[in-house]
């Protein structure tokens, strides 16, 4: 890719804000014309009886965007706790890690729940966006994955090692490389680092970039494959069976992330209160008996 093109990230991010642009201008007009039919209609206020509102008429939908595994399973538990509460959750699943944040930010999605803050800091920062996070809910491990080795010490020569092909996640499954003593970068523990930033590779590892959602499928094809815990669970692989694994690390926590004109929203509180009540602890203890931790 040329140095100045725009990654698919930044185009996505450009297209959501002219959009947002518009429905801005679209709710001016529209803003116009109700201020008018109020001034019309105050003169047969009088004539015309109140209508009460139905129960119906004051429910809400709040539409949030996940990944499948767990994060769409865990919002869905919570669908009746949130009826209760005039609340219609909308559930949108995504396999990819780019549209939940580039729909958030157009205003397709009032929240997405699939990401810890380095990825959404990144995403701010390649994009110009604004994006905010809310309440931490579970962490997931990142694992390395092998049908060849039984640890990472037995990595030989030559082998071919798949990682996450976005800058963030990239970093991540690199400073786990290096902390097993198998590259060294440039920048120790760096988990900015990208594979151009591989020091000294004495192994000769053959590492290659993959797509999140192919990593999963990736592991009987290369001999070892890093993988998030939603896309092994999704893929229906024990996640205990991973010969190396980060897990329970805070920093890696997944977040509820809005846009800042909706962090204070009755909605998104309400579901952020949801999100971190005994219930959800109890379903993520109860449906995935380990796999992931508890982020609250």
């Amino acid at each position: 890719m040329p140095e100045n093109s725009p990654t698919s990230a930044q185009r996505l991010a450009a297209e959501a804000s002219a959009k947002r642009a518009a429905a801005k201008k679209r709710k001016t007009v529209i803003g116009a014309v109700v201020a008018g039919l109020v001034v019309v209609g105050a003169a047969a206020a009088f004539a015309v009886p109140k209508l009460v509102a139905s129960p119906e008429s004051t429910r809400q939908t709040l539409v949030v965007g996940a990944t499948p595994v767990p994060h769409a399973e865990i919002l869905e538990q919570l669908k009746p706790t949130l009826a209760a509460q005039g609340i219609d959750l909308d559930i949108k699943v995504f396999q990819d890690f780019i549209q939940p944040n580039a729909q958030l930010a157009s205003g397709a999605l009032d929240a997405n729940y699939y990401q810890y803050l380095p990825f959404l800091d990144n995403f701010n920062k390649e994009t110009g966006g604004d994006l905010v996070p809310t309440v931490a809910v579970h962490i997931e491990p990142f694992g390395a994955y092998s049908s060849k080795f039984k640890s990472l010490s037995e990595v030989t020569e030559g082998s071919t090692i798949a990682i996450p092909n976005d800058p963030v996640n990239a970093g991540r499954a690199l400073v786990l490389l290096e902390e097993q003593k198998l590259i060294t970068l440039k920048t120790p523990g760096d988990s900015q680092s990208s594979v151009k930033d591989i020091a000294d590779n004495p192994r000769k590892l053959d590492i290659k970039e993959l797509e999140g959602a192919q990593l999963a499928r990736s592991i009987d094809q290369v001999d070892v494959a890093f993988v998030f815990a939603n896309y092994a669970l999704d893929a229906g692989i024990d996640v205990n069976t991973a010969i190396f694994t980060d897990k329970a690390n805070p920093k890696y926590a997944e977040y509820l992330v809005t846009r800042p004109e909706l962090k204070d929203d009755p909605r998104i509180v309400k579901l952020g209160e949801a999100l971190n009540s005994e219930q959800t602890r109890q379903f993520i203890l109860d449906k995935y008996n380990g796999d992931i931790s508890l982020g609250f």
